[in-house]
């Protein structure tokens, strides 16, 4: 397979699983250890494609983004509360990730932990999906400050593989009685501070990424990137109409389904 194959196909499993409540991360290291690789020698190339979704949420949402980052200067209220907000619920996981870095960085090499966090993650999905009445749809703007800190550390559990950095705020964001598509897109705009910071050092952590002599070079890394961006242009659209719709008990058999399959394989290696 070319050098640039692989990189290509992450980079649309990334942006294919990024917003879903199924984790990007997870499956990235489940296919890495399916397919032979070695997971440390991936994980920058993991986290650095992680932009380009990111840039898909900034592409999809770039008139919001700007209304309120042109607020914030004039000092409208609903704006700053967004993005008081969005600063609130980032805080838990900046602060938890940069103290349990070397814990965190342990449990990216191990698909058994992820493959877990699959299935206990979909199982916690269909017990709220079922005992929680659906909230009203209010914006991120209109959340109380109790709710985006219940968001943030709901978020912090994401540091566990598999969990689903999206699940985890969706799953608090409901249980906190926030609408199915508030809950959503709150995961989605509270990515882009959370997933720059992270992706942000793992670049200057790594020395031989930054001189360009890590085993993942940065032709691939880009070719992740933009994969990642193409696909999760479409994905964010499309998940947000299919949740305000359907819900997300869909996603959490599929998170059982995969994790128990892989437990299962795991178990035969």
């Amino acid at each position: 397979m070319s050098d640039l194959v692989t990189p290509a196909l992450l980079g649309i499993l990334e942006g294919l699983t990024e917003f879903l409540p199924v984790s990007s991360t997870g499956h990235l290291i489940l296919a890495q250890s399916l397919f032979g690789y070695d997971p440390g020698e991936w994980a920058q190339f993991n986290i650095v494609i992680q932009l380009g979704a990111i840039m898909a949420v900034l592409v999809n949402y770039r008139a919001l983004f700007w209304t309120m980052g042109t607020g914030v200067l004039q000092r409208e209220p609903e704006a700053l509360r967004f993005a008081r907000n969005i600063l609130i619920a980032f805080l838990p996981a900046a602060l938890i990730g940069m103290a349990a870095k070397d814990a965190i960085d342990i449990m990216l090499g191990s698909p058994a932990v992820v493959a877990t966090a699959l299935v206990i993650g979909g199982v916690a999905i269909l017990l709220l999906e079922k005992r929680l009445a659906p909230g009203e749809d209010r914006g991120v703007a209109n959340l109380s400050m109790r709710t985006a800190v219940g968001v943030g550390l709901a978020q912090c559990l994401a540091m566990i593989p598999g969990t689903s950095r999206s699940g985890a705020t969706i799953i608090g964001a409901l249980a906190m009685g926030v609408s199915r598509k508030t809950a959503a897109e709150f995961s989605f705009f509270l990515a882009v501070p959370t997933m720059l910071g992270a992706a942000t050092v793992k670049i200057l952590d790594d020395p031989a990424l930054l001189a360009g002599e890590a085993a993942i070079g940065w032709d691939q890394i880009a070719v992740g990137f933009f994969a990642a961006f193409a696909t999760a242009l479409i994905v964010i659209r499309a998940f947000v109409a299919y949740v305000a719709r359907h819900g997300f008990a869909p996603f959490a058999w599929y998170r059982i389904l995969v994790g128990g399959a892989a437990l299962a394989w795991l178990a035969m290696r």
